[in-house]
């Protein structure tokens, strides 16, 4: 779990320095990039909620 919030604490930067970086040089590349982290993110983020989610659900037996 650690590695995972390790993650997200990267994904945060990299999405602030990428919007950061676009705000200094006006360069549309750092903004799409921005955009793309964030997209990848949240689909990262919705994968693995529906995998805990199915882990709780489903009954497998021993």
């Amino acid at each position: 779990m650690w590695l995972l919030r390790l993650l997200a604490v990267i994904l945060v930067l990299g999405i602030g320095a990428s919007f950061l970086v676009y705000v200094f040089t006006r360069n549309a590349y750092y903004l799409g990039l921005a955009w793309r982290l964030f997209r990848y993110g949240i689909l990262f983020a919705l994968i693995l909620f529906a995998l805990m989610v199915i882990e709780r659900v489903a009954v497998i037996p021993v």
